[in-house]
């Protein structure tokens, strides 16, 4: 239990109540989950962070279809038929022939220039896989902070639930001594009804607090990938954090991987209008082709043709598909920039919002420090006071109250520090698993890329499938 009872526990405790205690989810004694191997677990396993990685894997591919560009095309043909051919003339013999026409071919086709259409498709789309590398790096984030936050919230509705036990048993002695005295004529039948009344209502708050840790616990088992156990006190990112909210402002604008994917899709955009244009300029390419025919004409016939072409292609005009499409390509460009700009803004908003909570969130913890010695002077004045008739029940139970809820308040401000200064790393651009020092095995995204960018062949993934 994180607080065995409201009496009995010391300011200095329920100070610290939830870093320095273990919090018992269920499951027998084991070694402490802590939070850095929950988020080692969901770094490696979170099915919205791999299916993120599976989305860069596809975009590793563009490269290599963009690649083909350089290659050669090459097709076979084979074809076979039959045919009769039957001669009636006047004077001579009837003749008739059966043949079987038949015939294999081989052609080739390499563009030899297509004024940069193949080169600049090739860096468009290796433009599009640092922006999904940047765009993965945003998902890990954010997979991160939802895993410290499901962690915390165990953490801070267990605490909160075992202050509701304790708080159920304290008022139920309560009330069997307010009872108790009611039957020696101390005290009124009004007292006796104000215990009663405060015990239902703490049985309702006790309620609640199973129903919020139950709702912890199923977001906890989403992210992370399994049912917490045993929680070991999670601490605040102290040694990692900006010393001040410019310098946080200033990381953030130059490493927060959101950023950097909007300039990668704006480069993108960019060449996205090279590749439309080219479509506008003449293209050389070379075909060259053998095949081979039997029956043709005669039977027992055989030809070998070979060829070789240079062609040259100069479009004209087309419709203005083409014209529009360059447009169309131009406004994208400017609507990738305006989108930077706004993702700019979005991560200065968040890196002030995350730098404000965490500010707050100190203040909180020690106010509500403050608050809970105060309220356990008071509780423990006004249970003295009782004694000698200076002091009703209700004025007991309002202190019990007020003590709960001090109590609770630290737990949520403790809670609260935690997750605020995760949430500094995150929009600040610098939450992963390298910065964290996770104990897990590192997501190169190279690795996959080199694996297609240059195969030529081959329909199995790197993986086997």
């Amino acid at each position: 239990m994180v607080f065995r009872s409201l009496r009995g526990v010391s300011s200095g405790a329920a100070a610290c109540a939830l870093l320095l205690a273990l919090a018992v989810v269920s499951g027998p004694a084991q070694a402490a989950e802590t939070l850095e191997s929950a988020l080692a677990k969901a770094y490696g396993s979170n099915p919205t962070l791999n299916a993120q990685r599976a989305a860069l894997r596809v975009s590793n591919e563009g490269v290599s279809q963009a690649l083909s560009g350089y290659r050669p095309r090459v097709t076979g043909t084979a074809d076979i038929g039959v045919s009769y051919l039957e001669n009636n003339r006047p004077l001579a013999r009837a003749t008739s022939v059966r043949q079987a026409p038949r015939g294999v071919g081989v052609q080739l086709d390499q563009t030899i220039w297509n004024a940069g259409r193949t080169g600049n498709a090739v860096s468009q789309a290796e433009a599009l896989v640092l922006a999904g590398r940047e765009t993965l790096r945003v998902s890990e984030q954010t997979v991160l902070l939802d895993a410290a936050t499901a962690y915390m919230n165990v953490l801070r509705d267990t605490a909160i639930l075992n202050l509701n036990n304790n708080n159920v048993e304290v008022l139920e002695e309560q009330l069997r001594q307010t009872r108790d005295r009611f039957n020696v004529g101390e005290v009124t039948r009004t007292d006796v009804a104000q215990s009663e009344a405060r015990l239902a209502s703490s049985r309702s708050q006790l309620s609640v607090a199973q129903a919020n840790l139950k709702s912890s616990l199923g977001r906890y088992r989403q992210i992370v990938g399994v049912q917490p156990k045993r929680l070991a006190p999670g601490r605040p990112l102290e040694r990692n954090l900006p010393r001040s909210l410019d310098e946080a402002t200033r990381i953030s604008q130059s490493q927060h991987p959101s950023i950097i994917a909007a300039l990668h899709n704006v480069d993108a955009a960019d060449i996205g209008v090279k590749v439309a244009e080219a479509e506008l300029y003449p293209s050389l390419g070379l075909s060259a082709s053998v095949a081979q025919r039997n029956d043709v004409n005669t039977l027992n016939d055989q030809r070998v043709t070979a060829s070789a072409v240079a062609r040259l292609t100069v479009p004209i005009y087309e419709g203005g598909q083409v014209y529009s499409r360059t447009r169309q390509a131009k406004e994208l460009a400017g609507q990738r920039r305006l989108e930077a700009d706004i993702t700019r803004e979005q991560i200065r908003a968040a890196v002030v919002t995350a730098w404000g909570s965490l500010e707050a969130s100190k203040a909180q913890t020690i106010a509500a420090q403050a608050q809970v010695l105060a309220a356990e002077t008071a509780l423990n004045g006004v249970r003295e006071e009782a004694k000698v008739g200076q002091r009703t029940t209700l004025d007991v139970l309002n202190a019990q109250q007020e003590l709960l809820s001090a109590r609770s308040s630290l737990i949520t401000a403790q809670r609260d520090r935690v997750v605020a200064s995760y949430n500094v790393m995150s929009a600040s651009g610098r939450l992963n698993a390298q910065m964290l020092g996770l104990k897990a095995a590192r997501h190169d995204p190279n690795l996959h890329y080199e694996q297609v960018r240059d195969k030529w062949i081959g329909t199995q993934t790197p993986d086997g499938r």
